[in-house]
């Protein structure tokens, strides 16, 4: 089949291989990027794959808090263009959507802009949205959003790309320290928060390549299987540490993890939303 140059550099992105290793790996998956995707890794244990394909797409993530409530949301607002991303008039109105869908709990997107907006009872989050477009002229919509109960801490990064938005267990929360969680959150993108979260198919998947990696490797063969499912448990092992949130390294502190430091504040992790601009996953 033809593989497109395209698709060949769209894999290359993802995990950093040479052209030719990522079209061969293409044409033995049949185009399908996901399997091409483990096809390299079983291969090449090196590969570090980079999350969340992208759609041609413009936009902000938005964050709203309100402690008192102990209620907030995460809202992606998408427009066509990049100098809008930064437009007073854009900014203020994601903002706004993401404090009525904290506060008024939409259903669903749809739902969301039928409502009467709770700073003007008059007009509904549609109508807002219309009027934002009819300064800026050109088309905007809210495309996705989340909302948590509970003790909640948040992070939006300087330019509105990628925003997190993290629920915890515990008595008070520590703003500054869930900040600072929501901001490692953000740099690590870790799959999940913790360990029993993992859904059981990645796991498999995960001891599949690495099964992969360890028969390819020249050094195994004469190895006893015992011996080689022990290494395949390390792999796991590494793997859930490099990727389970609470079990990662805190970017601001590495000698503990995140978990440590939750622990030390008197507080457990329960979930996390991390929304990037353009993702399609």
């Amino acid at each position: 089949m033809r593989i497109s140059a395209a698709d060949v550099k769209s894999l290359r992105d993802r995990t950093n291989m040479p052209m030719m290793e990522c079209k061969s790996a293409l044409v033995e998956a049949g185009g399908d990027m996901d399997k091409a995707v483990e096809i390299l890794r079983k291969k090449h244990k090196e590969v570090v794959v980079k999350r969340g394909d992208r759609e041609a797409a413009e936009g902000r993530i938005a964050v709203f808090i309100d402690e008192n409530k102990r209620v907030g949301a995460i809202l992606e607002m998408r427009c066509e263009s990049a100098p809008v991303v930064k437009a007073e008039q854009f900014v203020k109105l994601a903002n706004d959507l993401a404090k009525q869908v904290a506060l008024k709990n939409p259903a669903s997107v749809d739902e969301l802009l039928a409502q009467p907006s709770i700073d003007d009872a008059k007009k509904t989050c549609s109508d807002l949205v219309a009027e934002v477009i009819g300064v800026i002229r050109e088309n905007m919509k809210p495309k996705r959003f989340t909302r948590l109960e509970g003790l909640l801490g948040a992070y939006s990064h300087h330019d509105g790309s990628v925003g997190v938005m993290v629920q915890v267990e515990g008595d008070k929360a520590d703003t500054q320290l869930l900040r600072d969680i929501s901001m490692h959150i953000t740099a690590k993108n870790p799959v999940a928060a913790r360990r029993e979260d993992v859904p059981a198919e990645t796991i498999a998947k995960e001891t599949e390549i690495a099964r992969e990696q360890i028969a390819n490797d020249p050094k195994n063969k004469s190895k006893p299987a015992n011996i080689l499912e022990k290494i395949i448990e390390g792999k796991i092992k590494t793997w859930l540490a490099e990727n389970v949130l609470v079990e990662q390294p805190s970017v601001k502190d590495d000698s503990k993890t995140v978990g440590e430091l939750l622990k030390s504040a008197g507080l457990t992790m329960g979930r996390f939303i991390r929304y990037k601009v353009g993702e399609l996953n």
